[in-house]
């Protein structure tokens, strides 16, 4: 037709409409058709391929009508088969793998893999999307064993170790710091003696960090510090590796403090180091082993939940060991809490629900790194952003980057989305659920899940609708429904996952942070909450930076002087704000 627009003197409005249109597609004509087409085939003949013949001929069954006979239809397949063989002069053997293969898919579970399939895909798929009876049954009820006869571990399926050790490989590549902490203290140990105790997200990336602390000589025992966010196959390959993990993806309440317990082990094994993410293995063993706990050499916490309950203890002068602020170190907030939730809050988002964010109303609750980032990264897809504060720094930070700020009871009734990332509870409450309009989308970017008021939502009158993984519809009498996304908990853990480079410099400052408590001192540290030293920070961004090939300038003596710092830094005052 483009040709025919070309020529001279044409156009669209010239060209001729076809006088006669195609008759509809009726079974009679289908039948016609396919006549003809038997006769056509009769005059030639194609020769293909055996493996060719038998997918066409599978294909061609898929579409044959419904015979009364299941044998019947089986008996002229099988029939068409050798004569289109005999035809080509070629031997097909029907076997048992195209039997299998002309099945249907049935709802028992996904349809078989071919043999094509590569050993690894196979790994991913199952750990991932299969549900098999062994996963059906609850981990305590396992009895499962490694290949070196470990059984102290509780987790999904062990059988998913070479997958999990392929992820951890992966997450390798991207933690350069970490790999280097191994190569230049692996010979010292620095941790040798250590006994750690870890509560945090159970992932490749934690992964790598636990396999560093053992390299560098402790010894390493760990639970999840939420419910939703342990990689299973993960899991497995540190159980594999000889450390026992007690996690799952999918842990109900009281699962999550079994854990907890099996992982202290109390009766068997005494820790004298925890590293926590969010208090609730701090809490746990200062309440139900008040011994154990005045025996520790220290804690390192890196969550505004966790640090806020260890001020607690520390004002109260219950803190009987002194512990090691991660959370506030300025590689953490910045990296950890600023960047990578730029990024993770789109993927979390993405990945769970279907809705384009130009032009949504947003409103984030709190402005501090977290919601920067999160506001950054919604800002940049065309999103209305609105911000809600209690630091009137952080508002007025907000105003300066073009955003609004109003409380969430003014905004509710109007907003698309509503992120939390304030480490506070009860930010979102039933009195504004029950404004909120239809079709709202709740999900928090802080650690806990205290921020959003769950409890007033378990109620008769409103029902609970899971329509996929971590995403719940809320439905109102009237017809409403609100979006919830992970129960409320870490969205992009519980959803997504977070970049390996990211959570290399947060591993690293835990890492130094642990080497520094257990080897400083006596006297060096007291019963309080401590920053991690300005020269760490500086020396895990340095460790940082020959991915990016930069090359950091060197004071001279006379520059140093006269800021009046020693050449090698620390180069900031510990009041500096970045």
């Amino acid at each position: 037709m483009a040709k025919d627009k070309n020529q001279k003197g044409g156009s669209w409005m010239d060209l001729a409409l076809p006088e006669d249109f195609p008759e509809p597609y009726t079974e009679e004509r289908a039948e016609e058709e396919e006549e003809d087409t038997e006769e056509a085939a009769k005059d030639r003949a194609v020769k293909c391929s055996p493996t060719l013949l038998r997918m066409l001929k599978a294909a061609e069954s898929r579409w044959t009508p419904h015979f009364r006979d299941k044998a019947e239809l089986s008996e002229l397949g099988l029939k068409a088969t050798e004569a289109e063989a005999l035809k080509t002069n070629m031997k097909i053997q029907v076997s048992d793998q195209q039997e299998e293969f002309n099945k249907p898919p049935t709802k028992a579970g996904p349809r078989p893999l071919s043999h094509s399939v590569s050993q690894s895909s196979a790994d991913s798929f199952s750990s991932v999307g299969s549900v098999s009876s062994e996963d059906e049954c609850p981990p305590q009820e396992k009895l499962q064993k490694t290949s070196q006869g470990l059984t102290d571990f509780c987790i999904k399926n062990i059988k998913q170790a070479p997958f999990g050790r392929k992820e951890i490989d992966i997450a390798q590549q991207g933690m350069p710091a970490l790999m280097i902490l191994r190569k230049r203290a692996g010979g010292e140990k620095p941790l040798a003696g250590a006994k750690v105790v870890g509560c945090t997200h159970i992932t490749a990336q934690t992964a790598v960090l636990i396999e560093t602390l053992a390299a560098l000589g402790a010894q390493c025992r760990w639970a999840a510090c939420n419910i939703f966010s342990t990689q299973n196959a993960v899991a497995a390959a540190l159980a594999e590796g000889g450390i026992s993990v007690f996690a799952w993806k999918g842990e109900s309440e009281d699962d999550f403090w079994w854990c907890i317990d099996r992982c202290v082990a109390a009766d068997s094994w005494e820790p004298n180091l925890i590293l926590d993410d969010g208090g609730d293995l701090t809490q746990w063993i200062y309440k139900k082993h008040p011994s154990l706990f005045k025996k520790l050499k220290g804690i390192v916490e890196e969550s505004v939940t966790g640090i806020y309950r260890l001020y607690l203890l520390s004002k109260a002068g219950k803190l009987c060991v002194p512990a090691m602020n991660v959370n506030d170190s300025v590689t953490k907030q910045k990296f950890d809490n600023l960047y990578c939730c730029k990024e993770s809050i789109l993927d979390g988002l993405k990945r769970t629900i279907d809705v384009m964010f130009g032009g949504k109303q947003v409103v984030v609750c709190g402005y501090g790194e977290v919601g920067k980032g999160c506001c950054a990264a919604l800002k940049g897809l065309g999103a209305v952003i609105y911000v809600t504060e209690v630091d009137p720094i952080c508002a007025l930070q907000a105003c300066m980057d073009g955003l609004r700020v109003i409380t969430l009871s003014e905004g509710i009734r109007h907003a698309d989305m509503v992120i939390t990332c304030t480490g506070n509870k009860n930010v979102v409450t039933r009195e504004h659920f029950d404004r909120m309009r239809s079709g709202c989308i709740v999900c928090n970017m802080g650690h806990s899940n205290t921020e959003i008021d769950l409890a007033s939502l378990r109620t008769r009158e409103l029902k609970w609708h899971r329509v996929r993984p971590q995403v719940d519809h809320i439905i109102w009498p009237d017809g409403k429904r609100v979006v919830l996304l992970a129960e409320g908990r870490l969205l992009n853990l519980s959803c997504s996952t977070v970049p390996s480079f990211v959570l290399s410099v947060t591993a690293s400052t835990q890492a130094l942070a642990l080497i520094e408590l257990y080897n400083a001192p006596a006297g060096r540290y007291k019963q309080d909450v401590y920053l991690l030293p300005k020269k760490m920070d500086e020396y895990v961004a340095s460790l940082h930076l020959p991915m990016f090939d930069a090359h950091v300038t060197e004071l001279t003596e006379g520059q140093a002087q006269y800021l009046g710092i020693s050449k090698h830094g620390p180069f900031k005052p510990n009041y500096y704000r970045y």
